[in-house]
């Protein structure tokens, strides 16, 4: 065990439902890490949609306010608590939070921690640790698709969607990928056959490229346009639905729109069609809690050897200091970006 220091830790603060520029940043002492803990010094940390989400107080169970919100994080090793190999200490290691990783330290377990390969950037580790995962998960666990398949990735310059993509091309597949037309160029550049989701005949475009149906659709759009996404399945195809940003700035319960959408997955699983729907949910069989980190840790590993292996590029919109998390936030929710809003630390 390492000889635990006094850490004043900044932080940034959702305190209610407010505007990105509602953010708090507050300090405060953290103790020594208890058993099994680390003390993690963040060396990035991102923006992600499920942010954007909590601090209108939609997204499906976040914790009341106020809270410090940060899905994942990227950091050094300062300290260790009993019962963790003080050897840890110096090590760059990547690590999902859910919540509290936008802050200058964290506690955190020492078994969720997955290390970083040695020489990453920690900007382009943070951005591959919940979305290459999902990305992963969602192609390789949940969709299954073989090489030679066809699919489709509805916001593919999007954090998910650019690891997505990237993922599907070096596996051999075709990817149809909607984005405005200002990305076009990026989203071919990507390995993607580009559609304009302006464009009102959006789906019939789409359809055109591929009139004998897709093997797969992932949509985090959700709404009316999940039917459509439905109805470009060909027999055997997946839809894969991993959020519901359709519905993100209507008042109302941050549930109804989830359980509307289960309802309607679980319609379409019952019609004896030879399609399938599902929803992506990242914390799904957690109750197992080894075997769900296991297989985070396995599946983080191989997206981080992907990137340094040079098959992944990661994309970063920005980086910002994290005491700016408030501008960080609002150029997120643009969307006039390719890529991840980074987090890191301040000067």
């Amino acid at each position: 065990m390492s000889t635990p220091v006094a850490i004043r830790a900044t932080e940034i603060v959702l305190p209610g439902a407010v505007e990105p520029s509602g953010l708090e940043v507050r300090t405060r002492d953290l103790p020594a890490p208890d058993k099994g803990q680390v003390l993690l010094r963040m060396d990035a940390t991102g923006v992600s949609f499920a942010e954007q989400q909590m601090r209108r107080g939609k997204y499906y169970d976040q914790p009341a306010f106020p809270f410090v919100p940060g899905y994942d994080v990227v950091g050094t090793v300062t300290a260790t608590g009993p019962g963790v190999d003080a050897g840890l200490t110096g090590r760059r290691f990547a690590a999902v939070t859910k919540v509290g990783a936008w802050a200058s330290h964290l506690l955190i377990d020492a078994a969720e921690l997955t290390p970083v390969p040695d020489g990453m950037d920690a900007a382009t580790a943070e951005t591959v640790v919940v979305n290459g995962i999902t990305a992963w998960q969602m192609l390789h666990r949940m969709a299954k698709v073989r090489p030679g398949g066809t699919v489709v990735v509805l916001g593919v310059n999007g954090g998910v969607g650019s690891i997505l993509v990237q993922l599907a091309w070096h596996a051999g597949i075709t990817v149809i990928g909607t984005a405005s037309a200002r990305h076009h160029a990026s989203v071919r550049e990507l390995g993607a056959i580009p559609v304009d989701y302006h464009d009102p005949d959006m789906y019939d475009q789409i359809r055109k490229i591929a009139p004998d149906g897709v093997d797969a659709v992932f949509d985090h759009v959700g709404g009316p346009g999940l039917v459509q996404s439905w109805r470009l399945l060909r027999r055997g195809g997946t839809l894969v639905s991993y959020g519901t940003a359709a519905t993100k700035n209507e008042e109302g319960s941050s549930q109804l729109p989830v359980l509307k959408l289960f309802a309607q997955l679980a319609a379409w699983n019952s019609m004896p069609n030879g399609r399938s729907a599902h929803f992506y949910n990242f914390w799904a069989g957690r109750r197992r809690r080894a075997e769900w980190q296991r297989r985070l840790t396995q599946d983080l590993t191989e997206v981080l050897r992907l990137v340094a292996d040079g098959v992944l590029t990661p994309q970063i919109a920005a980086q910002i200091p994290l005491h700016d998390a408030a501008s960080a936030l609002a150029l997120a929710e643009s969307r006039t970006v390719i890529g991840k809003v980074i987090l890191v630390p301040g000067a």
